[in-house]
C-alpha cells in the first residue's frame, strides 16, 4: 500500500473525524426538534422571503416568478353604477392590489342600475358574470383574485379610509398607498378598503394597464353563449334582409342568399337617445362648454349614412336601453342601404327580458365588440371601452392602427363631426397616462 493511501486510511479513523461527524449529528438533531418545537422559526414572511430566526433569507424562486403574493389580500367595498364603470372600478381595485403587491379578495358587483338608491343595490358576485379561474389565468403575475375561503383569519383586519373632497389630491391618495405598501403592515392578513366607490377612486396608472386587466374579463359560458345567439340572429337576418335586395340584380343559389353571404358582416351603433342619458348629457354639455356630447336621432342616422367606404347594403344592429327609450321611431330614416334592426326587430327581446341590468349590459357588449364597424358616443364609457378593447385587438394582432389607413375593425364617433359629413373615426391612445378620458369622456377621439 502507498503511504499516500495509508495517510488517507489513517485520517478516515482518526479521532478528530469521529468528533466531527457526531457534532454534525448533534446539529441535525438539534435543528429538527427547533423545527417540531417551534414550528415559526422556518417562516415565509409577506413578501415571499425566508425568514429563519430574525434572518431574512433571498426570495424564493418561484414565489419571484408568481409576481403577486397569495397569502395577504385587499378588500375593497360593493362596486356599483353601469357594467362599464363597474369594470373601471373592478379594474382599479386590481391595480391597487398591485401596488400593495397583495391578490384582491373576489369583490361584489351590483346587477342593478344604481344612482341613489341603496336598497336597489343587488349584488351579484364577481364569478357570475365573470370567469374567475380563466381570469387569474389570462392575467397571471400581472394581478390577483382570490375567494374569502382562502383567509386564515390570524390576524385583524387593518381599515385604510379613502380620502375625499377637494383636499384629498391625486398626489395624497399615492402617498398613502405607498404608505401601506411598506413592510409595516405586512403583519396584516387582510387590508379592507373603506369609503367611496373604486370608480371614484384617483387614478395612478396607464392606460395599458387598464387593459391588460379587461383582457382578462371572460364573460361566463352562459352569457357567452347568450351572444352568440344574438350575433348569429344578426348575420342571419341580416344576411336574408340583403339577399333579398340583391336577388334582382346578382345571381342567388338555391335558398336565394350568394356564398358572399355565407358570414354576413354587420355594423353596431351604440345609439345614446334615452331619457336618463339625454339629461346627463345637456347637463354635462352645459358644465363643460362642449357641443359636442349629446346627438339626437336624426343627427346619428344621417352621420352613420355619410360614412365612406361603408360596403351597402350594410345590416345595422342598434344597441338601445330599451326600457328607457321613449322615441319609437329610431328604425325609420335611415339611408338606402342600411337595415337597421334591434331586439324587438331581431326576436331576441326574451333572451334580454330574463336578465338584470349589468347581464343585458354585458351581453350588449359583446354584441358591439364582435361587429365589424363601431360607431359610438365618446362622452359614453359603454362605447370607450368597445374601442379601447377593439384598439388593443388591432395592436395585438399587428394590424396597423393608423387613422389615416383603412383599418380592420373601424370605430366611430358619431357626437363629433368626421370627413364628408359623418362621424370621426375613433382609435384609443394606448400610450395614455391615465384612464381619465375614458372614464369620463372626451371629444379627443386620437383621429
Amino acid at each position: 500500500m502507498s503511504l499516500w493511501n495509508c495517510k488517507i486510511l489513517k485520517l478516515s479513523y482518526s479521532p478528530f473525524n469521529n468528533l466531527i461527524s457526531k457534532c454534525l449529528a448533534l446539529v441535525v438533531v438539534g435543528l429538527v426538534s427547533r423545527a417540531v418545537l417551534f414550528p415559526n422559526f422556518f417562516e415565509v414572511d409577506g413578501k415571499g422571503k425566508l425568514v429563519v430566526g430574525d434572518i431574512r433569507v433571498r426570495p424564493l424562486e418561484k414565489d419571484l416568478d408568481y409576481g403577486i403574493r397569495r397569502d395577504k389580500f385587499l378588500e375593497v367595498p360593493q362596486i356599483v353604477w353601469g357594467l362599464n364603470n363597474q369594470k373601471i372600478a373592478f379594474a382599479r381595485a386590481c391595480l391597487t392590489a398591485r401596488m400593495l403587491n397583495r391578490t384582491l379578495l373576489m369583490p361584489s358587483l351590483s346587477a342593478s342600475l344604481f344612482y341613489k338608491e341603496i336598497d336597489q343595490l343587488q349584488p351579484i358576485s364577481f364569478d357570475k358574470v365573470f370567469q374567475f379561474r380563466k381570469f387569474n389565468s389570462l392575467c397571471s403575475g400581472f394581478v390577483q383574485l382570490g375567494r374569502f375561503s382562502e383567509l386564515l383569519n390570524q390576524t385583524q383586519v387593518l381599515e385604510l379610509q379613502k380620502g375625499s373632497g377637494r383636499k384629498w389630491t391625486l398626489l395624497r391618495d399615492f402617498d398613502q398607498l405607498k404608505d401601506f405598501s411598506r413592510d409595516l403592515y405586512d403583519q396584516y392578513e387582510v387590508i379592507r378598503i373603506v369609503g367611496k366607490n373604486p370608480f371614484l377612486w384617483h387614478d395612478h396608472w396607464p392606460i395599458k394597464d387598464y387593459a391588460k386587466v379587461f383582457e382578462c374579463l371572460a364573460l361566463v359560458d352562459e352569457f357567452a353563449k347568450e351572444a352568440d345567439r344574438v350575433v348569429s340572429k344578426i348575420r342571419a337576418i341580416g344576411g336574408e334582409a340583403i339577399g333579398e335586395q340583391l336577388a334582382p340584380e346578382q345571381g342567388q343559389g338555391g335558398n336565394g342568399v350568394s356564398s358572399k353571404m355565407q358570414r354576413m358582416p354587420y355594423m353596431a351603433v351604440h345609439m345614446r337617445i334615452e331619457k336618463d342619458w339625454m339629461i346627463h348629457c345637456k347637463k354635462l354639455e352645459q358644465r363643460s362648454n362642449i357641443s359636442e356630447i349629446c346627438s339626437s336621432k336624426e343627427e346619428i342616422i344621417q352621420r352613420v349614412g355619410n360614412i365612406k367606404k361603408l360596403n351597402k347594403p350594410a345590416v345595422v344592429y342598434l344597441a338601445v336601453a330599451d326600457s328607457m327609450l321613449e322615441d319609437k321611431t329610431i328604425l325609420s330614416g335611415w339611408k338606402e342601404g342600411l337595415h337597421p334592426f334591434e331586439k324587438k326587430k331581431l326576436g331576441v327581446g326574451h333572451i334580454y327580458e330574463k336578465y338584470p341590468y349589468l347581464i343585458k349590459s354585458a351581453i350588449d357588449y359583446e354584441v358591439c365588440l364582435r361587429a365589424d364597424v363601431f360607431v359610438g358616443n365618446s362622452f359614453s364609457t359603454f362605447s370607450s371601452l368597445i374601442v379601447l378593447e377593439r384598439t388593443q385587438k388591432m395592436i395585438r394582432m399587428g394590424v396597423s392602427s393608423s387613422c389615416k389607413n383603412n383599418i380592420r375593425w373601424p370605430s366611430y364617433a358619431y357626437n363629433i363631426m368626421g370627413d364628408f359629413g359623418g362621424p370621426r373615426k375613433w382609435l384609443t391612445n394606448m400610450s395614455d397616462t391615465s384612464l381619465q378620458a375614458i372614464s369620463y369622456g372626451s371629444n379627443h377621439v386620437t383621429c
